[in-house]
């Protein structure tokens, strides 16, 4: 007798609602234990991690900060991943983008000093895109023409790009202003993404903006248009697909400057938006954590959003609760930790099912 896992056919909405919501409960069950087995209260400590995030207007404001990069690169991954192409490289293609923002934010006011001011965010943006678009057709190119593993290659371009950052603000870009501390010059104020609702949400940007519009604009391309059905027929089944005379490579390469340039844009807004300046710390795992986004929505531009809210709530709640509780950061990974590891197992029950075989025979 031996248990397997066998592809469900039909995937019931209901079923994987009810599965997600036993695997939260599981997590939270399970983060209890942890928290009693160190002699902190389990409600408590999940009654600070809400309030720290959503408690009030300042509170909402950083979660919708952190949550605005994870919504990007959920969706830069997201759109790879509809092709079954592994872009694992979103953090590299997020570091170009930062790079590219800084680019023109330091040196393109000096060099172009008759340029409006207005035109710097436009070009900024649109540097960051490119960068992040560029970097990820290396790995895509790689793919299409060589058949070489796109996981190793994007993997790998992420620390080129992010020990590419390291040398510029240690280096070249240090500002000789900075007290010795490792970072560029400040950004000109008018470089810096105006807020969405001063009064209403401290410090949120455009940013937010500019995610949901991405949301909008991708649900509707992969839903609503040949090209996106094209992608979802290269993801589902390639070889009908080339029976029907869609070019792989020329998709491989189309999704990859849409992927590339949305982790790139999720640069710009993080920088532009919040820093202002290219420092150490920039680089805070969007990239990667994006790919829990998207995995956990199903890879639903839709999904997206809502999944990079709650994990936003989750990080900045867990920093908080190490501020009003004194509980040290590895609690609160870990409790991160049990979540993704119970909702990311549920979801394996969603398109799974445990059967027990005996001797060739199916048991109920």
């Amino acid at each position: 007798m031996r248990l397997i896992l066998e592809k469900r056919l039909d995937i019931d909405p209901r079923r994987t609602l009810a599965i997600r919501a036993l695997a939260l409960v599981l997590a939270l069950v399970a983060g209890a234990i942890l928290l009693l087995s160190v002699g902190v209260n389990p409600f408590a400590t999940y009654w600070a991690m809400l309030v720290g995030a959503l408690g009030d207007k300042s509170a909402l404001g950083q979660t919708l900060l952190k949550a605005i990069p994870l919504m990007l690169t959920g969706l830069a991954v997201s759109v790879a991943f509809r092709m079954r192409f592994w872009n694992i490289g979103a953090e590299g293609q997020f570091a170009m983008g930062v790079f590219a923002t800084s680019l023109v934010a330091l040196f393109g006011p000096p060099a172009l000093p008759w340029l409006p001011q207005a035109l710097w965010l436009p070009l900024m943006m649109m540097a960051s895109i490119v960068a992040g678009a560029l970097w990820g057709l290396i790995p895509a190119a790689l793919k299409a023409y060589r058949d070489v593993n796109e996981i190793i290659i994007t993997l790998m371009l992420n620390y080129i790009a992010i020990g590419w950052l390291e040398y510029l603000f240690y280096g070249p870009w240090k500002n000789p202003e900075g007290f010795g501390f490792p970072g560029s010059a400040p950004f000109p104020p008018y470089t810096w993404l105006p807020m969405v609702a001063p009064d209403q949400l401290p410090r949120v940007h455009w940013g937010l903006i500019f995610a949901l519009l991405a949301t909008l604009i991708l649900w509707f391309v992969m839903s609503r248009t040949r090209w996106g059905y094209e992608i979802r027929l290269l993801g589902e089944n390639p070889n009908a697909a080339r029976y029907a005379g869609i070019s792989i490579v020329r998709n491989t390469l189309l999704i990859m400057v849409v992927s590339g340039g949305l982790a790139g844009l999720a640069g710009m807004v993080e920088i532009a938006g919040i820093a202002h300046r290219l420092q150490q710390g920039i680089m805070l795992g969007y990239g990667f954590t994006g790919i829990i986004v998207a995995w956990l929505a199903r890879l639903n531009p839709w999904g997206v959003i809502g999944v990079a809210f709650a994990l936003a709530v989750l990080l900045v709640g867990g920093n908080q609760i190490q501020i009003s509780m004194g509980l040290p950061a590895a609690v609160a990974l870990v409790l991160q930790g049990l979540l993704f590891f119970f909702v990311l197992g549920g979801d394996v029950f969603t398109q799974y099912r445990l059967r027990v075989v005996e001797e060739g025979k199916e048991l109920a």
